[in-house]
C-alpha cells in the first residue's frame, strides 16, 4: 500500500489506459472523458499533489468533460444529413437473385456480392434464379419479393409525366 501511495502515478496511468481501451469498445465518448480526467490526475501527481487532491482533480475534470465537451463532440460526430442511410437501410430496394427456392421460412439470395438468408415477403414460394427485390431487412434475413412487385410499389421517378 505504501508503494502505491509513493507511486500513485502508476494507478492513474493504468486507469487512463484502461478507460481509453474501454472507449475503443463502446465508442460513446463517456470513457474517453473519464480517461482525460485520469490523465489530469496523472499530471497532478507529477505536480506534487496529494492523493485527495488527485481524486478531486480526476472527478472535477471528468465531470466537466462529460458536461461540457461530450455533448459538443457527440453532436459533431452525428452531424450529417438527416436522410443519410446506414448500410442495412441501403439494401432496401436493392436487386437480389434467388440462389435456392425462397419460401415464407427459408431460402438464400445474393444481394450485390453477398449471400443472405431470405424469406418471401408475402409467403409465396419463389423459385431459384428468380430476380427479386429486397422489401426489408429483418435481423440477418432479407425479406424479398419479385422485382416486378417492388417496382409497382415505387412512385415514378421525379420529372416523369
Amino acid at each position: 500500500m505504501e508503494w502505491l501511495l509513493d507511486n500513485g502515478w502508476v494507478l492513474w496511468l493504468v486507469l487512463f489506459l484502461g478507460l481509453a481501451a474501454v472507449e475503443t469498445l463502446t465508442l460513446d465518448l463517456l470513457f474517453l472523458m473519464l480517461s482525460v480526467g485520469a490523465l489530469a490526475a496523472l499530471i497532478a501527481t507529477f505536480a506534487g499533489a496529494g492523493l485527495v487532491l488527485q481524486v478531486v482533480v480526476f472527478a472535477a475534470v471528468s465531470l466537466l468533460m462529460i458536461l461540457l465537451v461530450r455533448p459538443v463532440a457527440v453532436r459533431h460526430l452525428k452531424r450529417g444529413p438527416a436522410d443519410q442511410l446506414n448500410n442495412i437501410d441501403r439494401l432496401v430496394g436493392a436487386a437480389a437473385l434467388a440462389l435456392e427456392p425462397v419460401t415464407a421460412h427459408s431460402g438464400t439470395v445474393k444481394i450485390g456480392g453477398d449471400t443472405w438468408t431470405a424469406r418471401s415477403a408475402d409467403g409465396a414460394p419463389l423459385p431459384a434464379g428468380t430476380r427479386l427485390s429486397v422489401a426489408r431487412i429483418d435481423g440477418a434475413t432479407a425479406v424479398v419479393q419479385p422485382a416486378a412487385a417492388r417496382d409497382a410499389d415505387r412512385p415514378p421517378p421525379s420529372g416523369d409525366a
